[in-house]
This record gives C-alpha cells, sequence and structure tokens, in this order.
C-alpha cells in the first residue's frame, strides 16, 4: 500500500527558513522521481521542485536558489529545505511520485510577520 505523509510545516517570519519531509512507504523513493508541490486556495497547484533517480533535481523560477529537494533513501524519506521564505511561499505543500496522481495529506506553510 502506497503511503505519503508529509510534515514539517508551520508559521514562520519572512527570512525564515523550514523543512518539509515527507515519509513514503509503498515504494523506494530511490527508484522514482520524486516531487514537492504547492497550493494557494483558489490556484492551481504547482510544482516547485523534483529529485530523479539519478540525483540530479529541477526547481520552479519561483523557488530556484532559495529552495532545496533531497532524499535518505535508508529512511525512503524526501526533504524540501526552505530558506528565505516569503509570504508568497504561504501554501499547502504535498509530495509525491511522478507516476502517482494523489499526494499525501499535505502540510501548511505559513509565511507571515
Amino acid at each position: 500500500q502506497v503511503q505519503l505523509v508529509e510534515s514539517g510545516g508551520g508559521l514562520v517570519h519572512p527570512g525564515g527558513s523550514l523543512r518539509l519531509s515527507c515519509v513514503v512507504s509503498g515504494f523506494a523513493v530511490s527508484r522514482a522521481t520524486m516531487i514537492w508541490e504547492r497550493q494557494v486556495p483558489g490556484k492551481e497547484r504547482e510544482l516547485i521542485a523534483q529529485i530523479e533517480t539519478s540525483g540530479g533535481s529541477t526547481y520552479a523560477d519561483s523557488v530556484k536558489g532559495r529552495f532545496t529537494i533531497s532524499r535518505a533513501n535508508a529512511k525512503n524519506t524526501v526533504y524540501l529545505q526552505m530558506d528565505s521564505l516569503k509570504p508568497e511561499d504561504t501554501a499547502v505543500y504535498y509530495c509525491r511520485a511522478d507516476f502517482m496522481a494523489f499526494s499525501g495529506q499535505g502540510t501548511q506553510v505559513n509565511v507571515s510577520s
């Protein structure tokens, strides 16, 4: 059974940092392209980062240079390190594999002074 559990969200001031985690069961993260997305109510879900089986990563322009995606194969977990956070980063953040149509329940990130 495939399951993804995101965590690590919260309230942070502008300029602050958070690290999101996505614990995966049912398949090996090392064998899939893993994706982080985010969604603001009323807007389409935005793909912001992905890490390929090779370890290569790509980012949306909106987060490039501030966010870093990584994985820990032994823990079957994918991370999203978010630095220099801005109010416009406020959203629910989700992870999934590229072959999946669904994600976990998401974790809320609020960036506000």
